[in-house]
Order: C-alpha cells, then sequence, then structure tokens
C-alpha cells in the first residue's frame, strides 16, 4: 500500500516498484530521480543505480524519464547534518521515508544479567504518509520492519 497513488475516488496498487532517490543539486535545489523495478535488485544493483543517477543528476544529465514511475521516495537529511526530518509527499506518491545522520547516542543496553547504558551509532527514520491510505498501524508497521532489516543487517552476508 505504500507504493499506491490515489485518483479521484480510486487506489492505485503499483505493481513495479519505482525507488525515488531525493538527490541534493550542487544548486541546492533538490530534485528525484527514479530507480526503476528496485525491487527486482539486489543490494549491488541498487547500489549501481543510486550512484549512476546521483552523477548524472549533479551533472545536468538526466534524462525526463529518470524521474518519472516513482512509487515511494527515500530522502536522506542526514546528508545535511540533521537527525531528523519530515518529508513532503512526492504527489502522487503516498509515502515518503527519510532517515537522519547516524551519531552515536547513550542507550540502554537490556541483557538478562541486567540493563547497562552503552554507546552506539544511532538513527532516526521518519515516515511521512497520506492517511486516505495509510493509518498509523500500517506505517508504524512498516516504519519497525525497516528498522529490524537494518538493526539485523549482516555485513558479512553474500549479496
Amino acid at each position: 500500500m505504500l507504493s499506491s497513488s490515489v485518483d479521484g475516488d480510486r487506489i492505485i496498487i503499483k505493481k513495479d516498484l519505482g525507488i525515488g532517490m531525493a538527490t541534493a543539486l550542487p544548486t541546492g535545489n533538490l530534485i528525484v530521480p527514479v530507480i526503476k523495478n528496485a525491487d527486482q535488485l539486489n543490494l549491488v544493483g541498487i547500489t549501481k543505480q543510486v550512484n549512476g543517477l546521483a552523477n548524472a543528476a549533479r551533472n545536468g544529465k538526466l534524462k525526463p524519464d529518470d524521474t518519472m514511475g516513482g512509487t515511494f521516495t527515500l530522502t536522506n537529511v542526514g546528508t545535511f547534518g540533521s537527525i531528523m526530518g519530515t518529508p513532503i509527499i512526492n504527489q502522487p506518491q503516498v509515502a515518503i521515508m527519510a532517515v537522519g545522520a547516524i551519531k552515536k547516542r547513550p542507550m540502554v543496553i537490556e541483557t538478562p544479567q541486567g540493563d547497562t547504558i552503552g554507546i552506539r551509532h544511532m538513527m532516526y527514520i521518519s515516515l511521512s504518509y497520506d492517511h486516505r491510505i495509510i493509518d498509523g498501524a500500517m506505517g508504524s508497521t512498516f516504519l519497525n520492519s525497516v528498522s529490524k532489516e537494518l538493526e539485523g543487517f549482516d555485513l558479512n552476508r553474500s549479496i
């Protein structure tokens, strides 16, 4: 449902996942090129698309088609040093997720032997969504899933 749009009184669920990636330009403006069929790419494929599109955007070489077909957008407000942001939905999409800067924070660590405080790298994630389609439960469930995936990421896994 996060990869859908509203057309009048109809909800259109997109079958292909096009991830818009907010990209800062040298002028200070933003543009949102789209990683087409992102659900069909592995981590290496997505990385190549991100690098290629960001490079093309910053060098003024994006084609009009490069900014079309987005179904969900990601933005990294952490690039500018912000720890958190409230992104604005790139309509006709119905959701956008922002990630903040990764910073060390004191955190409570729960163990069977008791709680301790440790220093951990932390990152805030925020999600703006259209309440006509996505309610708080669905939005929170999605954010929790993303968080768990990132927290459990294995650097040694094969890609």
